[in-house]
C-alpha cells in the first residue's frame, strides 16, 4: 500500500521544497494537453525524496480531476488511478515516494484542503505545490504549502495552509538536459551578444522590482504600519555590507573600463552586422541585375538564330 511511504514525511515542515525541471515540464505538458484555452486547472501527484529536511520533487504525473464551477465543494479525483500509476512508477524508481500533489491554480481554491486531506492517506505531511503555467511577472512560477492544525474559538482545530520556502533545483544530469533544451529553442535570428544584453536587462528589471519591495517594506516599518523583523533587518544589513565601495577611485575606474569595453563590443558588433547586411543587399542587387540582363539577351539570341 502507498500509505507505507510516510517515513520521513514529518521532516517536510522543517525544510523547503526543491522543484526539479522535469516536474515543471510535465506540469506544463499536462496543462497544455488537458486545459489550455479554458478556465480549468489540472491536478497531479508529486514524487520525490526527502534529503536533509528538504523535499526534492523529482517527478510527477497527472490525475483525472473534475470540479464544479458553481459549487466548489463538488469535485472528483480518481485516487484508484493514482494508486495504480504510483505502483508502476515505483517499479521504475524505488527511491521515489509520493510527497504531495500539484495544481495549476493559479491560487488556492476552496476544495484544495479537502484534496490535501485525501493525499494525507498516502503521505503523512504532503506538500501542495501551485505551478503558474502562465506567469505574468519575473518571479518563480512555483508556490509551496503544507497544512497545519489551527486553533479556533470553540477549542477545536481546523486545517489551514501555510506557505513554505520553495526553489528550483536540478541534479547535474538535469542541468545538462535543460541546457541542451534551451539551446534548441533559442532564436537563431538573434546573436549571442544580443541575447546576453537581453538577459542583463531582464536581470536589472528583476533587481529593480526587488529593490522596490525592500523600499516599500522599510517605509511601512518606519511609518509604523508593520512591526520591524530583526531577521529581515540582519539580511538587509548583510546585503549592504556586501556592496562594493563606490567612493573608491580604483573601483570607479574599474567599473568605467568594464562598461567602456562592453559598449565598444556592442558598437563593433552593430557595425559589423550592418556591414554584412549591406554587403548581402549589394550582392542581391547585382545578382538580380545580371538575371534581368540574361533574360533580355535570351530573346535576341533566339531571333538571330
Amino acid at each position: 500500500k502507498m500509505a507505507t511511504d510516510t517515513v520521513g514525511a514529518d521532516n517536510v515542515d522543517k525544510g523547503s521544497v526543491v522543484v526539479h525541471p522535469i516536474v515543471l515540464l510535465s506540469v506544463v505538458d499536462h496543462y497544455t494537453r488537458v486545459a489550455k484555452g479554458t478556465n480549468k486547472r489540472v491536478v497531479g501527484a508529486l514524487l520525490g525524496e526527502i534529503e536533509g529536511g528538504q523535499v526534492h520533487v523529482t517527478n510527477c504525473f497527472g490525475l483525472p480531476f473534475e470540479e464544479d464551477r458553481s459549487d466548489p465543494a463538488v469535485w472528483f479525483l480518481d485516487h484508484n488511478y493514482h494508486e495504480n500509476m504510483f505502483t508502476m512508477f515505483k517499479k521504475v524508481n524505488a527511491k521515489e515516494r509520493c510527497v504531495g500533489w500539484y495544481s495549476t491554480g493559479p491560487k488556492i481554491k476552496p476544495a484544495d484542503l479537502a484534496i490535501h486531506e485525501l493525499f494525507r492517506k498516502y503521505v503523512g505531511n504532503p506538500v501542495f505545490v501551485i505551478v503558474d503555467v502562465q506567469p505574468k511577472d519575473l518571479e518563480l512560477p512555483v508556490e509551496a504549502y503544507r497544512s497545519i492544525d489551527e486553533a479556533t474559538s470553540d477549542k477545536t482545530f481546523r486545517r489551514t495552509f501555510v506557505h513554505i520556502p520553495s526553489t528550483i533545483g536540478a541534479y547535474e544530469a538535469e542541468e545538462v538536459g535543460v541546457e541542451h533544451l534551451l539551446r534548441d529553442i533559442r532564436n537563431a535570428s538573434t546573436s549571442t551578444l544580443a541575447t546576453s544584453v537581453s538577459d542583463k536587462l531582464t536581470a536589472l528589471r528583476t533587481l529593480g522590482g526587488k529593490l522596490g519591495e525592500i523600499s516599500g517594506y522599510l517605509e511601512q516599518v518606519i511609518s509604523g504600519k508593520l512591526p520591524p523583523n530583526p531577521q529581515i533587518m540582519y539580511i538587509l544589513q548583510d546585503v549592504f555590507n556586501l556592496l562594493p565601495q563606490q567612493d573608491d577611485e580604483a573601483t570607479v575606474t574599474a567599473f568605467g573600463a568594464e562598461t567602456n569595453d562592453m559598449m565598444l563590443g556592442l558598437y563593433l558588433a552593430s557595425v559589423l552586422r550592418s556591414t554584412m547586411t549591406l554587403h548581402e543587399l549589394i550582392n542581391n542587387k547585382i545578382a538580380n541585375k545580371e538575371a534581368q540582363s540574361a533574360k533580355k539577351e535570351a530573346p535576341k539570341k533566339d531571333g538571330s538564330s
